[in-house]
């Protein structure tokens, strides 16, 4: 029979599963926090006041993961909480998201005149702004007709309610250059929006986002990809995208627009960021810098 000397966990449920094993033999429980829990989705089919009543219980839920786990990874620190401040002297690390290089597909491009690719990739709600990416590529439709615009979406909707708001979203606008591509692979990712100029999360402000740090910034920046962002708090402490592209109001598209006109009207200034994003990639936000640190971290977890 398999025995552990540790045990790595990423979600509560797990972590309250290996209670009975831990009686029987001491070792470690590193619980892998890298979602926001308990999410909005988790309470979002429920009407007020069991909204408050079901997120009260996942609450506890997660506090009582954190008493049982013993030590703690934060994928930033805005997932600190509360975990950190209830159990402060359980030991923990903070262990962003970096890519690995065998995952990242380079693609440095140069700005034809008068030709831009914008590319949205994941859900296709709402929630995670595929309608501000919408209302920032007709803004800058308005602000520059003679543009020639291709859209590059990679994802789909996972509800019945983002089906519909995404059809409607696009009878609103009617392109006429949008390629949509269904999810790929994690391993060929980064290939599937290879022919992006620039790549966008747009998604919206609300507490849950402002501590959850959307990964895909370091995988369009190893693979060469100005970024604009949402600016969030979480993104903020993690990342200096004023390297390599913008963070911006979802919801002001006249502003996003802008961003996407100083690029085209400075191609200089496209260049410098794409190639700041790769440098960046290289220099911070790769996995090779940080592995050490958590194969240190769990092999003192076992001591």
């Amino acid at each position: 029979m398999f025995q552990p000397d540790c045990i790595i966990c990423s979600e509560p449920l797990a972590v309250i599963a290996t209670k009975k094993f831990r009686k029987k033999k001491k070792i470690s429980v590193v619980y892998d926090i890298t979602e926001w829990y308990p999410s909005m989705r988790m309470v979002e089919n429920f009407s007020f006041p069991l909204n408050i009543v079901h997120a009260f219980k996942f609450f506890l839920i997660q506090l009582y993961a954190g008493f049982l786990s013993t030590h703690y990874i934060f994928g930033e620190d805005t997932k600190k909480f509360p975990l950190a401040y209830f159990f402060p002297f359980k030991k923990s690390i903070v262990l962003p998201y970096y890519p690995d290089n065998i995952y990242i597909h380079e693609n440095i491009k140069q700005l034809e005149p008068n030709k831009i690719t914008l590319c949205y990739t994941g859900q296709f709600s709402e929630e995670k702004g595929i309608g501000n990416f919408f209302a920032a590529i007709n803004s800058l439709r308005n602000k520059k007709p003679e543009l020639e615009i291709s859209i590059l979406l990679i994802g789909g909707a996972r509800k019945e309610k983002d089906e519909k708001y995404f059809a409607d979203q696009v009878k609103k606008y009617q392109f006429e250059n949008i390629k949509i591509g269904t999810s790929t692979s994690f391993e060929t990712f980064t290939e599937a929006y290879a022919e992006a100029d620039i790549c966008f999360d747009l998604r919206t402000l609300n507490y849950e986002n402002h501590h959850c740090l959307p990964i895909k910034i370091f995988y369009y920046a190893a693979s060469g990809k100005p970024v604009i962002y949402t600016d969030l708090k979480a993104t903020r402490q993690h990342v200096d995208v004023s390297k390599f592209g913008f963070l911006v109001d979802p919801e002001d598209s006249d502003a996003i627009a802008d961003c996407i006109l100083q690029y085209l009207e400075n191609p200089e200034l496209y260049s410098e960021h794409a190639q700041n994003a790769r440098i960046e990639y290289e220099q911070k936000y790769n996995w090779n810098f940080i592995k050490d640190s958590f194969v240190n971290f769990i092999k003192n977890s076992m001591k």
